[in-house]
């Protein structure tokens, strides 16, 4: 599959759970024939509950609904909370689950990392939040900064297709080559335009980079990127410091509040690097950052799932919505250069590590590393994931007037 520019979108930017929740909650309340639901993280507290009752409504008045949660992110969903689900008919998978080793989920790597809600044929949902309590602002301390997509017109039978092509059954062609395919051109620039595009590990590996590539190149004037998890290519390193050096303004936002560690670490050995050819840093220091976001001079935006990381880059499943329109890109750099005043720190000298032998020799390991990591995970097996679905539970008999008998057994894998 293959996807094209779509003219004639309606596109609202979703800001945290707070405004993204209530769209996909009420969307799903209105569908009428099919909802397709994916996520990386789906937690049994009051924000997942919430989305359990509202997809249970809709399957009880005969909504056809299939959701995919990845088995690493979404591990811990009780028997009780699935078998419901299920029982109402919904279909429900786990992508490429695996046993626990001594306790410890084994499944770290090839995640399935997209989020992304289709109903009917009307309405979609793609960005970075997951279903949990911590996207939503009254989390407290620890809640995440994150952004969404609603989106409504004909990149919407894009997503569709792509979601019905990837739901098992479905024969695709695979060929014992991997052909790359070259970012969609937009050959007739408007507005409310939009293309959907995905990472896979078959002939999609890094079309997601490539589109991050080809804006820096055509950059003009301003860069924001705002990215959680910030330890791209040596590529996309070399992209953003030609940018800046050429006169483009190349603003970065990442974590300073981070909700790993080892995050801010990483992003912090490439501070020399990219400060010394131009870049702007910002450290995002109200709450950990959770976008995966960009916006180039006053056109171009993307808003997906993919952080700019070995992981998304040259591992996961991701997705990402291409926006080509002048009102959503000016709406997503005042919410970006609000955030910049307001809850960030600029990276200077003094936060530069300082060059010592020992900082040169890791910079020097982290260059290579960076520059030659998508050729190495190309060696590593990709295996077909499993996609294991839950059974429907055996239904209790019930000695009424009527006996009634249900079901075949079943176990959430």
């Amino acid at each position: 599959m293959k996807c094209s520019w779509q003219e004639g979108n309606r596109i609202t930017l979703l800001e945290n759970g707070d405004n993204f929740y209530p769209a996909v909650f009420a969307a799903i309340d209105r569908a009428q024939s099919r909802i397709i639901l994916e996520t990386f993280i789906w937690f049994e507290d009051d924000v997942g509950k919430k989305l359990h009752a509202t997809l249970l409504r809709a399957a009880q008045r005969g909504v056809k609904i299939e959701a995919l949660l990845d088995g690493y992110g979404s591990p811990d969903l009780s028997d009780d909370f699935v078998n419901e689900l299920t029982a109402a008919g919904v279909v429900f998978r786990y992508y490429d689950p695996r046993p626990r080793l001594m306790g410890m989920r084994t499944n770290v790597f090839r995640r399935m990392h997209r989020k992304i809600v289709v109903i009917d044929d009307t309405i979609a949902f793609v960005g970075g939040i997951n279903y949990s309590a911590e996207h939503m602002s009254d989390y407290g301390p620890e809640a995440k900064q994150d952004y969404a997509v609603q989106v409504e017109g004909p990149v919407v039978l894009d997503i569709l297709q792509f979601e019905l092509e990837n739901l098992p059954g479905h024969a695709s062609a695979r060929r014992w080559w991997k052909r790359r395919h070259r970012p969609e051109e937009n050959r007739k620039p408007g507005e409310a335009q939009a293309l959907f595009v995905w990472r896979d590990n078959e002939e999609h590996r890094d079309d997601i980079e490539r589109h991050y590539l080809k804006m820096l190149a055509n950059a003009k004037r301003e860069v924001i990127i705002a990215n959680a998890y910030f330890f791209p290519g040596y590529r996309l390193l070399h992209a953003m410091r030609n940018a800046a050096r050429r006169g483009v303004r190349v603003k970065l936002i990442v974590q300073g509040e981070p909700d790993m560690p080892i995050v801010t670490v990483g992003a912090r050995l490439l501070y020399d690097y990219l400060v010394k050819g131009g870049v702007q840093i910002y450290e995002y220091r109200r709450r950990p950052l959770h976008g995966k976001v960009a916006l180039m001079d006053d056109h171009w935006t993307t808003v997906g799932s993919s952080n700019l990381d070995p992981l998304s880059l040259s591992l996961n499943l991701e997705a990402n919505l291409i926006i080509h329109d002048r009102a959503f890109n000016q709406t997503l750099r005042d919410n970006l250069n609000t955030i910049i005043a307001n809850d960030c720190v600029r990276v200077d000298d003094s936060m530069v590590p300082k060059r010592t032998w020992w900082n040169l020799g890791k910079s020097i390991v982290v260059f290579h590393f960076l520059r030659h990591f998508p050729a190495l995970v190309g060696w590593l097996p990709a295996h077909t994931p499993k996609l294991a679905q839950v059974p429907a539970p055996v239904q209790p008999e019930m000695e009424t007037q009527d006996r009634v008998e249900a079901g075949s057994t079943g176990a959430k894998p």
